[in-house]
């Protein structure tokens, strides 16, 4: 099969890799039909990454069920589901409390798209076996297009959850998101304004993902650099810059008594204001996306138009661009689409 493979910085090539098979007792093979480059895999394929390569690329998508090995599953081979970025058992105690991208019948951080917890393949790839796929995939109702729903995977749902309980636990809150990144900042807004945020106001240095923010429905801070704090009382700060200036400035935006809730990936230590925060005693959200509890809530939002993530994507393209196209990303997030 084709597997797309980062060999190092700037270096990404399909090669032919022998095609996964059926190893465990609840695996599925899944062929890959839209995937999504998520905001870090922009990182992976351009700069110095802290994954040994060489490793598939690719952890948002929808796939197609080719074949299953599980007698009683209620999938079946045909049916398109969306595959989550991480590999989780489902019945782990991290997996029973709903974090799964912590499942501790992995090493930690195992996911599709890196070498971090082990080599599962990349959702690029023609074809990927998926461990315990009754409780790792999510069906894909008939009315969504995989198109809009292959970041579910991780960024939409990212965005979603990053939002979803502090709007759950206090409806109306006034919202910042910090962003910075190509898409995640900006499909947080969207989650943010279909949950029903009282206010959402979006900060960021490029021009063009303000005006899709102010599309979307945000109050739009433009600057030419990050503030050391935006005035305002945000009951709920979220960090999508992948700044250090911005992670400074999400956290120190944040109300007393506020949530900020950290969505970039640092791979070095960012230096945190400790006591600026002492004096504030703000709850700080730090940790991977557990998608797969939460995929279906985004799927329903999908479906009913409530939450529409198309105006920040870029696509369809073909797989066959794919080298292309990552190497010299446009300002959305590139989906790609087999016939």
């Amino acid at each position: 099969m084709q597997s797309l493979v980062v060999t190092g910085p700037r270096a990404l090539e399909w090669q032919d890799r022998p095609a996964p098979r059926l190893s465990a007792p609840g695996d599925a093979l899944v062929r890959p039909i839209a995937s999504s480059a998520c905001d870090l895999d922009r990182r992976l394929v351009v700069s110095p990454a802290p994954f040994e390569t060489p490793f598939a690329l690719g952890h948002e998508a929808v796939g197609e069920i080719v074949d299953l090995d599980d007698g009683d599953s209620p999938l079946r081979v045909g049916q398109r589901v969306v595959i989550p970025w991480h590999i989780s058992c489902g019945t782990c105690e991290n997996c029973r409390r709903d974090l799964p991208g912590a499942c501790a019948s992995v090493p930690r951080l195992a996911s599709f798209g890196t070498s971090a917890g082990g080599l599962w393949g990349g959702l690029f790839d023609e074809l990927v076996r998926v461990p315990w796929a009754r409780h790792t995939l999510t069906p894909l109702p008939a009315a969504v297009d995989p198109f809009l729903a292959a970041s579910a995977a991780d960024n939409l749902t990212d965005a979603f959850q990053a939002v979803r309980p502090t709007l759950d636990a206090q409806p109306g809150a006034e919202v910042l998101v910090v962003g910075g990144t190509a898409s995640l900042g900006l499909l947080t807004v969207l989650s943010a304004v279909a949950l029903g945020a009282g206010k959402v106001t979006y900060l960021d240095v490029d021009a063009g993902r303000c005006a899709k923010a102010a599309a979307a429905g945000a109050t739009v801070v433009a600057a030419d650099a990050y503030p050391e704090r935006l005035e305002g009382t945000f009951d709920l700060v979220v960090d999508a810059s992948a700044a250090s200036a911005g992670f400074r400035c999400a956290l120190l935006s944040t109300r007393p008594g506020g949530t900020c809730v950290i969505r970039s990936v640092y791979f070095g230590e960012p230096r945190l204001p400790y006591f600026s925060l002492y004096g504030t005693g703000i709850t700080l959200v730090v940790g991977p996306p557990h998608a797969s509890p939460h995929v279906p809530g985004v799927l329903k939002l999908v479906g009913d138009g409530t939450l529409d993530p198309s105006p920040m994507l870029a696509g369809p393209f073909g797989y066959d661009d794919a080298v292309g196209v990552l190497l010299d990303p446009p300002p959305g997030k590139p989906v790609f689409v087999r016939p």
